[in-house]
């Protein structure tokens, strides 16, 4: 009898935005019964190699490859070599572990791969989680099997007869942990309007300072908890910074500053309103959570994504737009404000953000993936 069961390359790096999707991937894919071999083509100095570490049944298979310049200069002729390079080494793992098919998130390390299967006639279906797809996406899109997006603007985007709307991979944990067991997780009341500011694994600088400027108002009312992610390297900055406007705020027992969340889904199920920048994966865990946000998009990201990302969210009445260069304490508070005075209006955001959600868009990605493994 033929073995019916898959071999995988899984690609997607560079930033946390193409990496974390890929390997929720990953982990759908490793439950599945017909999956025989996973393994992950990425750059080893990159933090996708960090990641793959702890994936005992996943086989990293290194790619040296960088970013491309965008001006015509000795270090392009660099970076084409190193490129050819990484293609021929890609098509060496393809003739050694004869993957059934292969899917990317996009990102500059996936450009081997994609290169690759096209060469080899691989089967292969990338994802893109933003707005404005990347360079690499835009690429491959063509003769992609599928092309799965995050964002209905992509659309406009890509060239492809095959697009699908599936929505960002969400870990399992969202559609499974509670409001009230992530409450207890945290040991919050159920009865507190809790409010959540968080600028990701870096922090966002400019949502830490206007928080802080208001969380004295903010946790003077009793009803409310307030929840702070500062990012690993401005938690010092921001202890320093409360040492010198609100020295009292240890006394609180309705603040929690912390600075990252291993497990994002407990402050996230928890809270009643975030307060985020707008990347992609964020934005797709505040949606499987049906939150109210007030996003402060990152205004230096590449493609102007973030702000782009944000507008699709207000567009279909999810959230609210903040500036970051309008993101004061007086006017986050009036944002804030805005919806815990107005409880009709936070029902609704939460409502459009549960009809915004995919169902299971994890699942749907590798519905589709396994359908093309030949």
């Amino acid at each position: 009898m033929m073995n019916s069961k898959k071999n995988y390359f899984i690609s997607g790096g560079g930033t946390g935005g193409h990496i974390y999707p890929a390997f929720t991937v990953v982990e759908k894919l490793l439950k599945d019964e017909e999956t025989s071999k996973i393994y992950f083509i990425g750059n080893p100095d990159n933090l996708e190699y960090d990641i793959a570490k702890n994936y005992s049944d996943v086989e990293f298979l290194p790619v040296k490859v960088s970013g491309m310049p965008r001006k015509i200069s000795f270090s392009l002729i660099k970076w084409a070599i190193e490129l050819f390079f990484a293609c021929l080494k890609s098509m060496s793992y393809i003739k050694k572990y004869k993957p059934n098919a292969v899917f990317t998130t996009g990102g500059y390390v996936s450009a081997p791969i994609v290169i690759a299967s096209i060469l080899k006639k691989i089967p292969y279906m990338i994802h893109d989680c933003d707005s404005v797809p990347g360079l690499v996406s835009k690429m491959a899109a063509p003769k992609a099997k599928y092309v799965s997006v995050a964002f209905e603007n992509s659309k406009n985007i890509l060239k492809s007869n095959n697009i699908k709307f599936n929505g960002n991979p969400v870990r399992e944990a969202f559609f499974t942990v509670t409001k009230d067991e992530a409450r207890e997780k945290l040991n919050i009341s159920k009865e507190k309007r809790v409010i959540f500011a968080m600028g990701g694994s870096q922090g966002a600088k400019t949502i830490n300072s206007a928080l802080i400027d208001i969380l004295k108002t903010l946790a003077d009312n009793n009803n409310n908890y307030i929840i702070l992610q500062t990012g690993k390297k401005k938690f010092d900055e921001v202890l320093s910074e409360l040492d010198e406007k609100f020295t009292e705020y240890k006394n609180y027992n309705n603040i929690l500053i912390k600075p990252y969340f291993d497990e994002m889904v407990y402050p996230l199920k928890a809270c009643d309103i975030v307060i985020a920048r707008a990347g992609s994966v964020s934005l797709s865990e505040i949606l499987q959570c049906h939150l109210a946000s007030i996003l402060v998009p990152y205004p230096y990201a590449a493609q102007d994504h973030q702000r782009k990302n944000a507008k699709e969210m207000t567009d279909r009445g999810t959230s609210l737009y903040l500036e970051d260069s309008n993101c004061s304490g007086n006017n986050l508070l009036n944002k804030i404000n805005e919806l815990l005075n107005d409880e009709n209006k936070l029902t609704q955001m939460r409502k459009k953000a549960e009809e915004f959600a995919k169902t299971n868009p994890t699942q749907e990605i590798v519905n589709q993936l396994k359908s093309i493994a030949q």
